[in-house]
């Protein structure tokens, strides 16, 4: 529980709005001071003092959108970008209400008929008969509420003539043996915990309108133990994400919320096409890194983060290690820019060619390789061209983005060599996104215990999804295979090939 202070909050974010406005008012004497040097500066360098006006203005820009601008990576293309659409107007697509198909659900059919007392014809009084076969028809989706049940197990018994021997029938697996809740009672709290990002006190209180009285340590328990019977589970992921010959990894802030205090823990990520793999940790160095990938011989797409490098260069393994830089990463420095350097916009044009070209690349690799080498390798050259023309202090956003991309030069530009390797990592970052959404639900884990079991039912959950493979049943029948046979792990595809 979080005991949070509105008073001490709002006095928080008076201070803070306030050290903004004294900053502002830095900015704005140092531009006047600024523009009065440069309006009577003679024979020094002007281009220098021009440079430095304007990122006085993107200062200033950049602190007026963090006191009321609101946060988006979508970027406004200048009218002379856009294209004009001579082709004919296209049908909207349907907004508002209307009816969605529902494929997946059953059909009930409930016939209605008059009642007695109205059978009988208002003008003439005759009897109304029945018209075979005919009816208005109409339709609407109706909610069966959620019931919860007890059900009583009895074991039947038997014996021998001889007196000698007694057997009892098999009951069902159980989550803790003797336990009083049922093995799909427990995926279901582990699925609205980590995939409809329901904190505990939300179910029991949800339960309780169902009937249910439960408390939330309950609730926890049960969690715990699906998670002791799916580790195996767990750690195969991460082998058979490391199978792949190229994998996105990535990483993002977790809270662990212990003894009243919040630490800052970490979420590391790695992705392949087939599993998902998340491992939380107190740290952000390379050191996680060399325990998630260890002997690792292939290709990791990420960022720029520097612990990367610091891992790759430090690396004794057997096979090598290619780091490979993510486009995206690069082209939102870009974007940020653009507001105060228009000419980004520039460099913005160059690079979603790139991804046009990719939109054009099927799977075949042979074919990739050869539609990079002839239309994507221009256009990185026209954008590293692009990018030594310019003249801009380093300190600035566009002279950051240009130094970002320099220094990843080599990682950005893998690509045009190994058809394998993806433009982005944004798949590593979408599998992100649910752990994002639950940080923010139920605030992070309060014991360390917390995060293990945090980062297994979001592995295994994601990794159900990439698979096509509904998570809940997934989640039953891996923990039902490790109930009968402890050790036992199940992946995703496994339920597809049986």
């Amino acid at each position: 529980m979080i005991d949070i202070n509105t008073e001490t909050d709002i006095e928080r974010l008076r201070q803070v709005t306030q050290l903004l406005q004294n900053e502002n008012d830095h900015l704005h004497r140092r531009l006047q001071a600024l523009a009065a040097e440069l309006s009577v500066a003679q024979g020094r360098d002007v281009d220098r003092l021009q440079l430095e006006l304007q990122l006085i203005q993107e200062q200033l820009r950049q602190r007026n959108h963090d006191l009321f601008g609101a946060s988006s990576e979508k970027r406004e293309r200048p009218a002379a970008d856009r294209r004009e659409d001579t082709s004919p107007p296209k049908s909207s697509p349907q907004t508002g209400h209307g009816p969605h198909p529902q494929p997946s659900l059953p059909y009930v059919e409930q016939v209605h008929e008059l009642d007695e007392p109205d059978r009988m014809c208002p003008r003439c009084g005759n009897a109304l008969r029945e018209m075979n076969g005919q009816f208005e028809e109409s339709e609407e989706i109706d909610v069966v509420a959620r019931e919860f049940r007890i059900v009583r197990h009895k074991r039947q018994k038997y014996r021998c003539s001889c007196g000698e021997c007694v057997e009892t029938a098999l009951g069902p697996d159980k989550l803790i043996a003797g336990g009083r809740y049922s093995l799909s009672f427990g995926v279901e709290v582990a699925q609205s915990k980590y995939e409809d990002h329901q904190p505990l006190a939300r179910q029991v209180k949800q339960m309780r309108r169902s009937g249910l009285e439960v408390t939330s340590q309950a609730l926890w328990d049960q969690i715990h133990a699906l998670a002791v019977h799916l580790r195996p589970s767990y750690g195969a992921l991460r082998d058979a994400v490391l199978e792949s010959s190229v994998i996105g990894m990535d990483e993002t802030h977790w809270r662990l919320l212990e003894k009243g205090k919040t630490k800052q823990w970490w979420v590391w990520s790695l992705c392949s096409p087939q599993a998902v793999h998340h491992h939380i940790a107190a740290s952000r160095g390379a050191d996680e890194i060399a325990q998630l990938l260890g002997d690792y011989a292939g290709v990791v797409m990420c960022d720029g983060y520097a612990a990367y490098p610091s891992f790759a260069r430090n690396r004794d393994g057997p096979g090598k290690l290619v780091l490979a830089n993510c486009w995206s990463h690069a082209r939102r420095a870009f974007v940020k820019a653009e507001p105060d350097y228009p000419k980004a916009g520039e460099v913005l044009s160059l690079i979603a060619e790139l991804y046009a070209v990719e939109a054009e690349c099927g799977d075949d690799l042979a074919a990739r390789h050869a539609l990079r080498q002839e239309k994507s390798k221009p256009l990185t050259r026209a954008i590293r061209d692009w990018l030594w023309a310019q003249r801009v202090l380093p300190e600035s956003s566009l002279g950051k983005a240009i130094g970002y991309t320099n220094k990843l030069w080599t990682g950005l530009t893998r690509f045009l060599d190994d058809p394998r390797i993806p433009l982005d990592n944004n798949a590593t970052e979408r599998i992100l996104r649910p752990i994002a959404v639950g940080r923010k639900n139920h605030y992070g884990s309060k014991s360390k215990r917390g995060t293990e079991v945090a980062a297994l039912f979001y592995s295994l959950i994601e990794s159900a999804k990439l698979a096509g493979v509904e998570p809940g049943a997934y989640l039953r029948e891996a923990a039902k295979r490790a109930i009968a046979k402890p050790g036992t792990a199940t992946l995703p595809h496994d339920l597809i090939e049986s």
